[in-house]
């Protein structure tokens, strides 16, 4: 049985029966489309984000923090990285902090880039979305590409030993010490406690699932099936780069870029070329430059955006290659 077929029923009732739109109109294809794709996926946002606000509960940033400080991984400590940014919710309004934290705990700057690269990429809303809108096959390797995205730039970036290029103040920043909570709370005030966190975050990114499911229903129901397509074959291998170029621009976060970039794909836009679009807006934005610049110079800066620019362009070629 469909897990989902719940939504489909109320999509199918709402349109047809409440709205009485004729079936197979564009009207009918985009309304069943904006109802279906926005329950699918705020169900889906809301089960992911009280199972990763329960996980952020007993592992704090400052745990997994002074954790990478205080054992040597022997080179797993970019790969933990990345799985701790994937478990954190991280936008660009909260880099500097994180960086200062990062910075003055001692960790060194490869991994902790490995985190600031994994974390906007790869969170909750991301893999509900994807989850809901691709599947689990695409969501794993859209999940891996994130992964190795932050692994390769870290170890990169730390091994050109590039500490000189983090603007003095930084290393002279004492944070003040995190109060880690030892005591043991009951189930009922975690369940608030989480619950809380969790539907906090669905509320400030629903408009955005709602603005972009509705924009993806426009292009699903009224944009000719191959029309983005057939101008992104005529540039060729260009595609790629050309849409990550674009992006730069843009700011958004997964929420309101993934169900656009579902109805491109729907629309005939190879999936890797939506993906660097999606992936260039969400990890290489301009605002985030100009936020980051605050804290390293423009040669990292410029190496940092470099790196995981030619990451999501390759990313992009290897997926239109195998799936």
């Amino acid at each position: 049985m469909d897990i989902f077929y719940p939504f489909e029923w109320l999509a199918d009732y709402f349109t047809f029966n409440v709205f009485s739109l004729e079936a197979g109109s564009r009207w009918a294809d985009s309304v069943h489309f904006f109802i279906y794709d926005s329950l699918k996926i705020i169900a889906l946002i809301l089960v992911i984000t009280h199972f990763m606000s329960l996980l952020r509960y007993y592992l704090p940033v400052e745990k997994l923090r002074d954790f990478l400080k205080s054992r040597n991984f022997y080179g797993l400590d970019y790969f933990l990285a990345t799985i701790f940014g994937a478990v954190t919710p991280f936008c660009s309004c909260s880099s500097i902090p994180l960086f200062i934290g990062f910075v003055e705990a001692g960790i060194p700057l490869g991994v902790t880039f490995a985190f600031l690269v994994a974390s906007p990429l790869i969170n909750e809303v991301a893999l509900a979305l994807f989850i809901g809108m691709f599947g689990l096959k695409i969501t794993a390797l859209y999940v891996g590409a994130g992964i190795v995205i932050g692994i390769v730039g870290g170890f990169i970036i730390e091994h050109l030993h590039m500490e000189r290029f983090v603007e003095d103040f930084v290393w002279k920043v004492k944070s003040q010490p995190q109060e880690i909570k030892t005591k043991k709370a009951s189930w009922q005030k975690v369940a608030k406690t989480v619950s809380k966190e969790a539907m906090d975050i669905t509320k400030k990114i629903v408009l955005y699932v709602l603005v972009g499911v509705g924009l993806g229903a426009l292009i699903h129901g009224f944009v000719p099936q191959g029309f983005f397509g057939k101008y992104l074959q005529k540039a060729g291998w260009w595609g790629v780069p050309l849409a990550v170029i674009l992006a730069v621009p843009l700011y958004s976060n997964a929420s309101g870029v993934i169900p656009i970039m579902q109805s491109l794909v729907e629309k005939g836009v190879p999936i890797g070329t939506a993906l660097a679009l999606m992936m260039a807006i969400v990890g290489i934005s301009l605002p985030e430059a100009l936020i980051l610049k605050k804290v390293i110079k423009w040669q990292l800066l410029a190496t940092f955006f470099g790196i995981v620019t030619l990451g999501i362009i390759l990313i992009g070629y290897l997926f239109n290659a195998v799936v």
